[in-house]
């Protein structure tokens, strides 16, 4: 049995390409009109029986498999394999063989729109009523194009079929071309009597309003797929979808890491020594915050449920209150005296002094891990 592969010389792994882009080499160099010297034809025919063989994948899988399923007699254009395919293969131009007409309907346009949402929609979900301003099928002509009571008429050129042929001259001889049809553009129809209302389009701009469910947890950059809700396509073809992107508006007491919330409370330091229950606004309102004594300045106190919804699963993120300490800069002499008085008294006229390593704040060691250092 003749080896195909060595035929061509190709590996026996080669791709589709390869083996194209062999035989487009071997089928000029070996063609009877252009290769001197006895055999040419032989050669030729071997160049195209190989071929034939191998670049259907079928008949490649029962080659590898030990049988050889190329036509009998050898000509190298039987089983299915014609002239046409061998100046396809070599030109890379559609011969006369019949492909049919281009559909008139396509599918239409993906849209994308941005929407700005406060941290509260992102939080919780909200519901939007967008206007848009998009194509949709001609309610005159329902997608046909044309005029009630008419319909698109066969091409007279091309009669239908889209293309339209022609006889040129290679080195293989006399070969029927094909292209497509200028009269009707290839699609095997003309619109003799366009739709008044959308120019033979099938399709007409208008403006509507688009609800919109947004789910808690979106963040800059998300965005929602409305399938189905975009650009209606040429003559009835089918709608695209519309991409809603999310764009969240910076909140003036909030910063969001994630799906959690961070903010700062400052406290007067007698508060931060006594213990205090202070009363925050949250975005599910007022919460009590209970101060214990002796909270420190970078304390955090978390509480829980209170951030930003998870995307794809149930419960919440938490608010995160970082505590800063105020220490007055102005005493008046009653409140020096008292605060002397109690310095004595905790020993602390002179405080002993010593040097520690710096411990970065929560927001820097935030702002270095999003950095990535």
């Amino acid at each position: 049995m003749t080896d195909y592969y060595d035929v061509l010389g190709v590996s026996r792994d080669a791709t589709p390409d390869q083996i194209k882009k062999a035989y487009r080499k071997l089928a000029r160099e070996s063609h009877p009109d252009v290769a001197d010297g006895q055999g040419a034809e032989e050669r030729f025919k071997d160049v195209s029986r190989a071929y034939e063989v191998l670049s259907n994948a079928e008949k490649r899988r029962a080659y590898d498999m030990g049988a050889d399923p190329a036509s009998p007699g050898g000509s190298g254009f039987g089983g299915g394999f014609g002239f046409q395919d061998i100046f396809e293969t070599v030109f890379g131009a559609a011969t006369g063989g019949q492909r049919g007409p281009t559909p008139r309907a396509r599918r239409g346009q993906d849209a994308l729109i941005r929407v700005d949402i406060d941290l509260a929609e992102a939080a919780f979900g909200a519901h939007r009523e967008i206007p848009v301003d998009t194509a949709v099928v001609c309610p005159t002509c329902e997608g046909t194009c044309c005029r009630p009571g008419s319909s698109p008429q066969t091409c007279g050129v091309c009669g239908g079929r889209g293309v339209t042929q022609r006889v040129a001259r290679s080195f293989l001889g006399q070969v029927m071309t094909s292209s497509p049809c200028a009269a009707c553009h290839g699609f095997g129809t003309v619109i003799a009597e366009p739709c008044p209302d959308c120019s033979g389009e099938g399709r007409v701009r208008s403006r509507r309003t688009l609800e919109v469910d947004i789910p808690a947890g979106v963040d800059t950059g998300t965005r929602i797929r409305l399938t189905g809700q975009g650009e209606a396509g040429p003559a009835g073809g089918p709608t695209g979808d519309i991409y809603v992107e999310i764009r969240e508006r910076i909140h003036d007491v909030f910063v969001r890491r994630g799906d959690d919330l961070h903010a700062t409370l400052t406290i007067p330091m007698t508060a931060a020594a006594l213990g205090t229950l202070l009363t925050l606004d949250t975005l599910d309102g007022t919460q009590d915050v209970d101060i214990r004594p002796g909270t420190q300045p970078g304390e955090v106190i978390t509480l829980h449920g209170l951030g930003v919804g998870h995307l794809h699963s149930g419960g919440r993120g938490d608010l995160n209150v970082h505590v800063e300490v105020q220490v007055p800069t102005r005493l008046d002499d009653e409140q020096e005296r008292i605060l002397r008085e109690l310095a004595t008294a905790r020993a602390e006229e002179r405080p002993a002094s010593r040097l520690s390593p710096t411990q970065p704040g929560v927001f820097s060691r935030l702002k270095d891990k999003f950095a990535g250092r």
